[in-house]
């Protein structure tokens, strides 16, 4: 017959084995802790915590630890811009440099008016999931499905759609490019802030074929190239392409664009004394 007073005693020793070992690990793990890195929380608190691996790292933690080591440039954060570069210029006693501003523009003008649908999807609502059933319901196949995949991945809340394609509210924008990235038809790039100037299309079918599927697209006709007094304008592949670094901004492109797919737009916002009227269009439209 079991003895009541043993089985107490075993319990006894078992609670107090576990008792020692856990003040054991208690003082080993404080005399053996490592510190967090002090440069590596004052470097993360410069940054905005967006997480959007504009930086080339996996997020703001990943790249702190990588200025802290000396590992990655400290300008390389685009959604902090000048006031993250001020603040690493203050705490690591050197000149930052801001990154260039930029911000989202989706490359399509293929609204409701301008274009149409060939089928009607039922599908999982997204835009990958839209585009992988013959390129999507859009009768133009390098278009904007519309579905909103870019407006989900936003931290700003700065993208929505709009006959039934996605626009970007510049002065919202973080310039962090999740939205081009997520982008399956990979129309959405990010652009320089002082840019004056866009291409409205992604299409890069021949003009006839171009113009039967979307009345806005770019037909390649290359008028845009021979107007530009300073060659910032090539067409390639039937679409027409802008060297921003060398672009001022004459709109002489605008002018002659029979279509209407290179637009003039300021960014982020309309001056005041400028109207929507003296601009080709409007990014906000």
């Amino acid at each position: 017959m079991i003895n009541p007073m043993d089985i107490v005693i075993a319990l006894g020793v078992v609670a107090g084995v576990a008792l020692l070992l856990g003040v054991l690990l208690a003082i080993v793990s404080r005399c053996f802790a490592v510190e967090d890195d002090t440069m590596v929380k004052n470097v993360r608190a410069c940054l905005p915590g967006v997480n959007c691996g504009a930086c080339g790292y996996k997020g703001c933690d990943d790249y702190a630890a990588a200025v802290a080591s000396g590992e990655a440039k400290p300008n390389l954060c685009i959604p902090g811009a000048a006031m993250a570069a001020e603040e690493l210029s203050a705490l690591l006693g050197i000149e930052v440099e801001a990154p260039a501003d930029m911000v989202a523009y989706v490359h399509c003008n293929g609204n409701c008016e301008a274009t149409f649908k060939k089928a009607n999807y039922a599908g999982i609502s997204t835009c990958r999931a839209a585009s992988m059933l013959y390129a999507g319901p859009d009768a133009c196949r390098f278009g904007c499905i519309g579905l909103g995949d870019c407006a989900k991945a936003c931290p700003s809340e700065a993208i929505c759609m709009k006959d039934g394609i996605a626009h970007v509210d510049t002065e919202r924008c973080l310039g962090c490019g999740l939205c081009q990235t997520i982008c399956p038809k990979h129309i959405i790039s990010m652009v320089p802030q002082e840019t004056e100037a866009v291409v409205a299309c992604s299409n890069t079918e021949k003009g006839a074929d171009a113009r039967k599927v979307c009345k806005n697209a770019c037909i390649g006709c290359r008028k845009c190239e021979k107007a530009c007094p300073y060659g910032t304008i090539t067409v390639l592949n039937n679409l027409a392409k802008i060297d921003y670094d060398k672009c001022t901004g004459c709109g002489a492109c605008a002018e002659v664009c029979p279509t209407g797919a290179i637009r003039r737009v300021i960014f982020p916002d309309i001056p005041e004394g400028v109207s929507p009227e003296d601009l080709v269009a409007f990014p906000n439209d």
